[in-house]
């Protein structure tokens, strides 16, 4: 290099101006040269000929990062352009490289105020050096997708304070977006995510198909097939969730077969995002839009309050003909053991009891199934740890195998997309009232068989036995599983029912569906006691005592009674009959009072005796429940009364 320092200023100045506009473009001049960084390949230094004047050199240093930058974007708008950096980086890299154009035509501009004696570079270092903050942090985390538009736009809103670079890096944002912009269109028009990078904020699990929602309790597929990622670009954050929603529901018609797409205009694309928010409104329109027609499908086509209404005659016991005629015909196979109880033949009980019934006009019968859980009622629910945990219901392994009658209930076959809404979670609640609802009914049958063997010893003499007493704990006993089945009924699921019929009339979109039953489902559960596990034992534990005293009836009338034949309880013996001399001989002969068994007395006493004991210990814990469950006051008024009997 030539020694400037014998040069006039003046001429080094003209020298080192002819130089910078070469470096400012990434060429080497006389007295500025580029030297590589040793621990870095693609990062350069620019020095100056130390024999320039000092003004000089500084004046010079201060325009270097402009050369520094141009070689940072230049080289970055090369690496980024590979199809693997993703298509906001492809974007971002043509806006820049737009920009470089633009920056190369302001260079040779310069050259030419040079050529007139009319330069000032000093404005442009400002440009430059923002862009280059950027680029620097792109590279540094190799940023993608939403990570960069995140940054230009948190780099825009720091340099609010000047109008010229936040007006820059907000165009840059802006044409970085556009490809952004063109995969968030597809998915709120079509429900389709193309994302060849993985840029986008939702994430699509395969692995999760829709025929998962009638076996899977935790209903996994409409909450993670399509699930949101972090990294949402800022723009979006207030309205990720509706986007997420909007694609979910084009895609449930979509596989309905079901082609639908969001209608289009001019007005209504996603080309850019900014102040005026036009964008949020095309988003909210297309969410209408795909909202309203899921719901119109599922409600029209796929008949969702039909087969609402069908659960309910059936699982709910709305209509319970068909249930006593089951219950008649099927008495001799529930009352095995549950492992020897065959299925198939249960099912085909059900379909004569359907098509002899009232249930024979529902067309959706054919869906009904039976089936036989593995556990008792007590212990499934503690299996469920979304609705109450082990440790509140403390149920102990059965010591003794179970019935068919504590392990019987009814399945529901349901279809896409209705599954959306009564998943495996909904019916597997469905049919924990059923068997709640069931076990009930049965324990009122075995009473009402109790009460008919009292009813059919009336016109004896049971004067010094302990019949009256028993038909008097008979008597107590059927008031309190009755008045037990119409607070469960025409207290709990009547009213509830017709609340939840009501919003769903007026649902906006198949959320508000699924929330609105979801609501019911769990009100019902802990208003039938359910999930109150202190209640459901203590009254699980009285209908106990109602089946053994039912069961025993029998026994304790015909102990107490003399009967000579074994169908004098049920017509109340023969017709009398004449002698060989024409005499007529009544019942008083044939039948004769047993009294003093005192085996009998002391068991009627017993039954007595602990019934009204679990009775009574029932009404401090309804009351007091009823202070936080206030729907419990009217069956705790009730029990009272029954102790008050009794």
């Amino acid at each position: 290099m030539a020694n400037y320092a014998y040069f006039d200023a003046s001429v080094q100045e003209l020298v080192v101006i002819d130089d910078l506009l070469s470096a400012l473009v990434g060429i080497e001049g006389r007295c500025i040269s580029m030297k590589k960084v040793r621990s870095k390949e693609d990062e350069f230094n620019f020095q100056i000929d130390p024999s320039m004047d000092l003004t000089l050199q500084e004046l010079a240093k201060r325009i270097f990062p402009l050369c520094k930058s141009f070689l940072l974007i230049n080289q970055f708008v090369e690496s980024r352009s590979q199809f693997s950096k993703g298509l906001v980086n492809h974007a971002f890299t043509a806006a820049l490289g737009a920009l470089l154009l633009d920056y190369q035509a302001m260079v040779a501009q310069l050259e030419h105020q040079f050529r007139l004696r009319r330069l000032s570079i000093q404005g442009l270092w400002f440009y430059i050096q923002a862009l280059s903050i950027v680029i620097k942090k792109v590279i540094a985390d190799d940023l993608m997708g939403s990570s960069v538009l995140n940054l230009l736009q948190s780099q825009a809103k720091a340099m609010a304070g000047d109008s010229a670079v936040r007006s820059l890096l907000e165009k840059m944002a802006q044409c970085a977006s556009s490809a952004y912009l063109s995969i968030l269109e597809r998915w709120v028009n079509e429900g389709i995510i193309d994302d060849p990078y993985g840029e986008f904020f939702i994430a699509e699990n395969k692995s999760l198909h829709k025929e998962s929602l009638t076996q899977d309790y935790d209903a996994k597929y409409w909450k993670q097939r399509y699930s949101l990622k972090d990294g949402i670009p800022s723009f979006l954050s207030n309205s990720a969730g509706i986007i997420l929603t909007t694609g979910k529901y084009l895609n449930v018609m979509r596989e309905c077969g079901h082609n639908v797409q969001v209608p289009v205009s001019e007005d209504s694309k996603l080309v850019k995002f900014g102040a005026n928010h036009h964008y949020l409104e095309c988003i909210k329109t297309a969410y209408d839009f795909a909202s309203g027609e899921l719901l119109n499908l599922v409600k029209e086509k796929y008949d969702l309050m039909g087969k609402l209404r069908s659960i309910k005659h059936y699982l709910l016991l709305d209509q319970g003909d068909f249930l006593v005629h089951f219950m008649d015909i099927a008495s001799e196979e529930l009352s095995k053991r549950s492992d020897d109880v065959s299925v198939e033949k249960l099912q085909s009980l059900l379909d004569i009891a359907l098509r002899s019934t009232a249930a024979a006009a529902d067309p959706s019968n054919e869906d009904l199934t039976c089936c036989l859980e593995r556990s008792s009622l007590l212990k499934k629910l503690a299996t469920l740890k979304d609705l109450i945990t082990k440790a509140e219901i403390d149920c102990q392994e059965e010591a003794v195998s179970l019935d068919g009658l504590e392990t019987f209930s009814l399945s529901y076959k349901v279809v896409w997309p209705l599954s959306i809404v009564i998943s495996r979670k909904a019916l597997t609640k469905y049919q924990l009232i059923f068997r709640f609802l069931f076990h009930c009914k049965h324990v009122s049958r075995q009473l009402c068989g109790a009460w008919q063997v009292h009813q059919g010893i009336r016109a004896l003499n049971m004067r010094g036995t302990a019949v009256p007493r028993s038909s008097l704990l008979c008597r107590s006993m059927l008031k309190f599983v009755n008045s037990l089945l119409h607070y469960l009924t025409f207290e709990v699921l009547e009213p509830n029912w017709h609340i939840m019929h009501g919003r769903l009339q007026t649902a906006k979109s198949i959320d508000e569906v699924i929330h609105y039953h979801d609501f019911f489902l769990d009100k019902c559960l802990r208003e039938c006691l359910l999930l109150l596990p202190v209640l459901l034992k203590k009254v699980e534990r009285l209908m106990s005592i109602c089946l053994q005293y039912a069961a025993a009836t029998q026994w304790l009338i015909s102990s107490s009674v003399l009967i000579p034949k074994s169908d004098a309880l049920a017509d109340m013996g023969p017709a009398p009959t004449k002698s060989k001399q024409g005499k007529s001989r009544g019942p008083p002969q044939a039948l004769k009072v047993a009294t003093g068994n005192a085996t009998v007395t002391e068991s009627i006493l017993n039954f007595e005796k602990e019934f009204n004991s679990e009775l009574h210990s029932l009404g401090p814990i309804l009351s007091s429940s009823s202070q936080a469950e206030p729907y419990l006051t009217h069956l705790a008024q009730w029990i009272l009364g029954v102790g008050n009997e009794s």
